[in-house]
């Protein structure tokens, strides 16, 4: 069989709610809705972290971050793991990268042959090189309560980056378009939208001004919320949104989710006018998801359901069936192992990732293990200069650090957070996890099952203690990088000019 072209695009933090094709019937995604026609989607595929490093080094190796020890976003894959871009390489493609993938360190290809738009942040932690900050929307972009009040109507610099990032696509597929050869292609598009700051255009954010309102399931009381969601609001200063930050904060949601599916449609078009559609093979999906204001819960990181899940539409007309909806339980790494299936190309070896070719062909005749996990876990040396002096500079620092991991299990889904008391829903009865069944009687053998199943071959103490060794050779590195002043291999200059607010307070 003739090689497929191979297109893969993931977005940053696309709640998978929010597309038309899910069920959203006030976003506007016509682009991804004919994409899902043309295909599959998949309502039930679980990203391996609910951030964007360990997220997207995982899905590109099929390794968990306990595998790849990258837990957090300042961690660096390790260069001799390889990833699914080496397995198209070694299929003989030429694996292309454009825009976001959020790699650290001097390695910025991991695989790919090229990149023609590189990530927005200096390669070298520590570099003394400009940061690229977003100016008068400094400190929007994180997990803080600035970025709900400093929302509503502007520009970011993460729009004008995959404005770029599209532009560069689209030359390259006509570029590839006017050549006359039949060698398959595989590019991988990253973009940085719909993630905060919460800012979209005027044209944008009006579209959608009397159209959203406020979250299906409101924030409980602090005190009626796990403990450990209680410290997490506490620490970053969501105990009480007001109802307008909530509402101007989802409008630009909305607009930037609007913004990224016209992106997509520009390097479908291309794709399309270049006869490049047919026997290609398009996945879409992000890094994590956005909690938007439910259970009074902001951004990622947590192992909710709006946090750690994330879309996944895919699409190879012909091959596999269109406008099919499939409720199945996947890891995200699943994605990249069809990829590799599709193309003929070599398995990676240690890829915990499973093809869904053959499932996605025929989902009765070949049943699937609906199971999948997800882990979040971050040090506790960020509050700690390394001569016993607290800093309390980052919001995720917690004395002891924190050790969390989910699985899902068929409709049982159990979040384990170490030190505290587990959480145990019943998805199919309670999608919007209300009900916390964990200290019910009659789910005693199921939680024991799925708390058996989160902690095998998972330590979180060793965890622990090995994230502590790591943070201490980071810190070598960073002053390494501090004093030496590295050039950065690639990368795209953040303009701080590129991000402004006119909205007015």
């Amino acid at each position: 069989m003739e090689k497929p072209n191979i297109i893969y695009i993931q977005s940053d933090q696309h709640n998978p709610e929010i597309i038309g094709c899910a069920g959203d019937d006030i976003v506007e995604t016509p682009n991804l809705d004919k994409l899902a026609n043309s295909g599959t989607i998949i309502t039930n595929a679980y990203a391996a972290s609910p951030i964007c490093v360990p997220s997207r080094m995982s899905a590109i190796t099929g390794l968990n971050p306990c595998e790849t020890e990258v837990w957090t976003n300042d961690q660096i894959l390790n260069s001799a793991i390889p990833t699914y871009a080496h397995s198209l390489g070694a299929n003989k493609y030429n694996p292309v990268q454009v825009g976001r993938m959020h790699f650290n360190g001097s390695d910025q290809y991991h695989g790919f042959t090229e990149r023609l738009v590189g990530d927005h942040g200096h390669n070298h932690l520590g570099s003394p090189r400009d940061p690229g900050t977003h100016g008068e929307l400094m400190g929007t972009a994180g997990p803080k309560r600035i970025s709900l009040k400093e929302s509503g109507i502007g520009q970011t610099a993460y729009q004008v980056h995959d404005e770029i990032v599209s532009s560069e696509a689209v030359k390259y597929i006509d570029d590839i378009g006017k050549r006359d050869n039949n060698n398959p292609i595989s590019l991988s598009i990253g973009l940085m939208l719909p993630h905060q700051p919460f800012i979209a255009s005027k044209e944008d954010y009006e579209k959608y001004a009397d159209k959203v309102g406020m979250p299906k399931n409101p924030a409980k009381p602090l005190d009626k919320c796990h403990p450990y969601i209680q410290w997490w609001r506490q620490q970053t200063g969501i105990e009480d949104v007001s109802k307008e930050e909530i509402i101007r904060c989802r409008i630009a949601y909305y607009a930037l989710v609007d913004r990224m599916d016209k992106i997509i449609g520009d390097i479908l078009d291309a794709l399309d006018r270049n006869g490049l559609m047919e026997n290609t093979m398009i996945v879409y999906t992000s890094d994590h998801g956005e909690q938007l204001g439910e259970h009074g819960l902001w951004w990622k990181q947590t192992l909710y359901e709006n946090s750690v899940k994330v879309p996944a539409i895919i699409s190879w007309p012909g091959h596999i069936p269109d406008k099919q909806i499939l409720d199945t339980v996947i890891n995200q790494y699943d994605l990249m192992a069809t990829m590799l299936d599709a193309s003929n190309s070599p398995e990676l070896p240690r890829s915990n990732g499973k093809s869904l070719l053959k499932h996605l062909q025929d989902p009765i005749k070949n049943k699937w293990d609906n199971l999948a996990f997800s882990e979040y876990c971050m040090d506790d040396s960020s509050i700690n200069d390394f001569s016993g002096n607290l800093m309390g500079n980052d919001v995720h620092a917690k004395e002891g650090g924190v050790q969390n991991r989910m699985v899902r299990k068929d409709n049982f889904k159990l979040i384990y957070y170490h030190g505290y008391d587990v959480e145990l829903f019943d998805l199919e009865n309670d999608p919007d996890e209300l009900n916390d069944l964990s200290k019910d009687n009659n789910y005693l053998n199921k939680k024991k099952e799925l708390l058996d199943l989160v902690l095998k071959n998972w330590d979180p103490k060793k965890i622990h203690k090995r994230m502590i060794v790591l943070k201490g050779e980071q810190k070598i590195q960073q002053d390494w990088a501090r004093n030496t002043d590295p050039e950065d291999t690639l990368r795209w200059n953040l303009d701080p000019a590129k991000d402004s607010t006119r909205l007015d307070k």
